[in-house]
Formats: structure tokens, sequence, C-alpha cells
């Protein structure tokens, strides 16, 4: 309800802004073609050598009509009503949004020091590196540098890429071939690809098949089926484009590359895709109302909840923010915790640590699984680990 009267409110306020803007050029318009037909007709008594008294009552005349517009008059009109829609809206946003946050927080006690280093490895990775060259002269964190070169690399190669040069992809990709096939990745192989498909368009058949011959042959054993595909294309060399191949041509390829470039060299530096910083704003983002919610229903019961160990209601982000499985237990509704941790009974149902404390009632008796007619033991219970 209230996203739908924020919408309305807005537009409302785009509406009379339209028609403000509308008036505005109608009584413009009408004011300039007034002048100009005055200035016409002093032009013409000019050329017909008439006295400049007659210049005064056209001016007179003009004087008139504009008062009996009255331009002014509907100019405020307009900006009235439009200064009356925008008031609203911004009274309905102080109403949807609190602007103070500071109560959906806890507080932690972070090491300046690390937050200063989060903050400059994220200028780095976004390829920021002068700001982040700042950031760290000022705030007097040296140690936030050890991934700037790293990274400049990475922006090296991709501004490489840009230009149609693979040269240093494929160098890199060469240093880390072990590491690439470990990661089950095509990289290496798909900047070969690349490669080959230029070589083909721009130069010759021949210099293709020494391309092929030298630099595929590691992977035949393993990517015999692609390989074959990128060979075919030697038949076509003068009208790839017109082949059964043409695919191999789309710039697609180029983009698609890049961000496996990215993802594979973060992956081993150790470091995530995205930037944790960019990750952690954009999922407290999207908790911060569900938290805001919660701070209010439990201020009104005078209750505290920073002291809890487990939040009473689920903060519900997008499945990209979701690193590890969440387990909750069918029985107790409750998600799992390290204190609380998911069981597996001897009849392959899994429960919570709580549920089965409570279904033996704490007894080595055997009790009934809830969800079939096998009975277990506690000490039978095994904790799972996802």
């Amino acid at each position: 309800m209230e996203l739908d009267s924020l919408r309305e409110a807005f537009d409302r306020v785009v509406e009379k802004r339209a028609l403000s803007s509308t008036k505005v050029q109608e009584a413009i318009d009408q004011i300039v073609t007034e002048i100009e037909q005055a200035i016409s007709r002093m032009q013409m008594m000019n050329t017909d050598y008439m006295g400049s008294c007659d210049h005064s009552s056209i001016m007179a005349e003009l004087k008139a009509k504009l008062n009996e517009m009255v331009p002014l008059n509907q100019l405020e009109g307009c900006q009235k009503e439009l200064n009356a829609a925008l008031s609203k809206y911004l009274k309905l946003l102080e109403k949807s949004f609190n602007p103070d946050i500071s109560k959906a927080y806890r507080n932690v006690d972070f090491e300046a020091c690390t937050i200063n280093n989060i903050i400059a490895n994220h200028f780095y990775r976004q390829g920021l590196f002068d700001l982040g060259d700042s950031f760290v002269h000022e705030c007097g964190e040296s140690d936030g540098t050890y991934l700037k070169l790293p990274f400049q690399e990475m922006y090296g190669i991709l501004e490489a890429m840009q230009a149609r040069n693979l040269e240093p992809a494929l160098s890199w990709a060469s240093k880390n071939h072990d590491q690439l096939m470990q990661n089950s990745s095509m990289l290496e192989l798909k900047l070969h690809q690349l490669q080959f498909v230029e070589i083909l368009t721009k130069e010759s058949r021949d210099e293709a098949f020494k391309y092929a011959r030298t630099h595929f042959a590691p992977f035949v054993s393993l990517y015999q089926a692609e390989i074959q595909r990128l060979m075919a294309c030697l038949l076509w060399a003068d009208r790839l484009d017109k082949s059964p191949y043409a695919e191999f041509m789309s710039s697609t390829h180029w983009d698609k590359l890049a961000e496996e470039l990215i993802h594979q060299f973060c992956s081993i530096l150790g470091q995530s895709s995205d930037s944790p910083l960019n990750v952690a704003i954009s999922a407290g983002f999207q908790g911060l109302p569900t938290l805001l919610k919660l701070t209010t229903v439990m201020a009104a019961k005078k209750q505290e909840w920073q002291a809890m160990k487990q939040l009473p209601v689920p903060i519900d982000i997008g499945p990209e923010f979701q690193y590890h499985s969440v387990f909750v237990c069918p029985v107790l509704r409750e998600q799992s915790s390290d204190e609380n941790p998911p069981m597996l009974m001897p009849c392959g149902h899994a429960v919570s640590k709580q549920s089965i404390m409570k279904l033996s009632k704490s007894s080595s008796r055997p009790f009934k699984c809830p969800y079939c007619p096998s009975e277990a033991v506690a000490s039978q219970c095994k904790q799972l680990r996802f």
C-alpha cells in the first residue's frame, strides 16, 4: 500500500510538471507572438515615414494586451500546483522511509585498519587506481595496496582485449595453466580459439593451421569435439561469416571471455569476482526495510534485539547473496545455527538438534521420527554439514 501511494504521488508530480511546462511554454509563445507583431508594425511605420507618436500607441496597445493575458499569474498558478504535488510527495517519502538507520545495525567494534583496507581494495578491483592511492595515502594504511599490482595486471589484460590484442591474456593463461585446469575452466582454450579465428580471417589459412597445431594439441584429450569444430573452419577460410561456423566471429565471445577472465583471475587470487564491499552494501540495502520494521516493533514492545544471536524474522535478499546452504528445521520452523545444527536421523530425515532433544526428551529412549514410522535414539543421529 505504501508503495502504491508513493507511485501515485510520484505520477501526480510528473503530471503537474508536464502540465506546468506546457502552460509556461504557451504563455511564453503568446508573449513572443505579441512582441513580434508589435515590432513588425513599428518597422512598417518607419518604412512609411510615420511619426514616433504612433510607436507610443503600439507600445501602449502591447502593454494592454500583456496585462490582459496576465502571464505572471498563469505561471504562478502552475508553479503553485506543482509545488503542492511535490511537497505532498516529499512528505510521503519522509513518512515511508525512516532517514535514521542507526537503530537498524549493531554496534560492532571494527578495526579501522581492516575497514580502510577493504575500501582501498574496492577501489583497486574497480580499476580506480588513482583514487585508491589517494585513499591509502590519506588514511596511512600502506597494507591496503597488496592487491593493486594484480588488479593493474588484470585491467591491462582487459584493455588489450578491447583492442583485440590477446597476447597478454594468453601469456597470463599459460602461466596459470594448471590452476585453470583444476578449476575445469576452458578459458585458455577459448582464448586460443579467438586468436585462431582472428588469424584465419585476417591472415591466412596456413598461418591459422600452424597456430592450431601448436596450441590446440594440449587440449585434444579433453575438448576434442570443440577443436574439431574449430578445425572445420579452415574449409571456410574465405567466407567464414557465411559458413555454419559463423558464430565463432560473434563479438559476444569477446565480452563473455572478458567476464570469464575476471572470474578466473579473482579466483586464482583467492578473491571473489565481486567486490566484498559492494556485495555487503547491496545486501544491506535489500535487508534494511525489514530491519527498520523490526526495530520499530521491538521498540514498541520495549525489547532489545541487538543482543540476540539470531534475528526473529527472516531477511529476504536475492539468491545472488546466498553463498551457503540454509537449513530450516521442519519441526520447529527455525533456521539452524552453530548451537542448533541440523541432525541426520538413521531413516534419512533431517531435523534440528533441539528437535532431537525434545523428541527424545533428553533421554536414551527411542523416539519416533516425525515423518516416518522409523524409530531412533539421539546418539544415532549425526550432525549434518553442508
